[in-house]
């Protein structure tokens, strides 16, 4: 189903192949420095393959929102978190555009991930400037994305996988859209087999 706010040349993964890539999502988001008690927001959660492992981490009522535009990802996302024995109540779910984040959170959280999006993003300063805007003072935004590489290099189940080869952002380019909204950039991870992890601090209020 089409949507007019809906990011493009973003597919989603099925789940055989998302397992095969990272068999290991918790390692993967505690990389990137969730931990229990933070509250986070799963920004473009699509059909949340990540956010019912962040609910597992972060513990708690409410210190989960996933937010998407598609309706019918959200389904699947709530289905998923529901078959991973999450309560629904532990997770506040959104269907809102990405671009129009001010004033649509009940809280500011204090960690935002963006995963797999953000090579589709069409203005990515102004969606930076929006997670900025949202954010807590001195809370954290990781980006993770595919590689800069070719798209025949990343064989996922036997298959190409990921991104259009022309559609994938360097971690100079990511950097290039997302410091300049007032973010500082804390690090790079490594997510192998194909994926990199930027995470940006906004800075505490002085």
């Amino acid at each position: 189903m089409n949507h007019p706010g809906k990011i493009p040349d973003i597919a989603m993964p099925d789940s055989d192949w998302w397992q095969a890539l990272w068999p290991d999502p918790e390692a993967v988001l505690r990389g990137l420095g969730i931990d229990f008690g933070v509250s986070v927001l799963d920004l473009c959660c699509g059909e949340g393959h990540f956010t019912a492992t962040i609910a597992h981490i972060v513990g708690g009522i409410g210190r989960t929102m996933a937010l998407d535009i598609d309706p019918e990802a959200l389904v699947l996302a709530k289905n998923r978190t529901d078959n991973a024995g999450i309560p629904q109540e532990a997770i506040r779910w959104f269907e809102c555009d990405a671009y129009d984040l001010v004033g649509k959170l009940p809280s500011n959280p204090e960690y935002v991930l963006i995963a797999n999006t953000f090579h589709g993003v069409k203005d990515r300063q102004q969606l930076a400037r929006n997670v900025f805007n949202v954010l807590k003072p001195g809370g954290q935004l990781a980006i993770v994305n595919w590689h800069q590489r070719s798209r025949d290099d990343t064989i996922v189940l036997g298959e190409p996988r990921g991104p259009q080869t022309k559609s994938r952002l360097s971690p100079e380019q990511v950097m290039d859209a997302v410091i300049p909204v007032g973010f500082k950039l804390h690090g790079v991870v490594e997510l192998p087999p194909y994926h990199y992890g930027i995470v940006f601090d906004k800075p505490k209020v002085s």
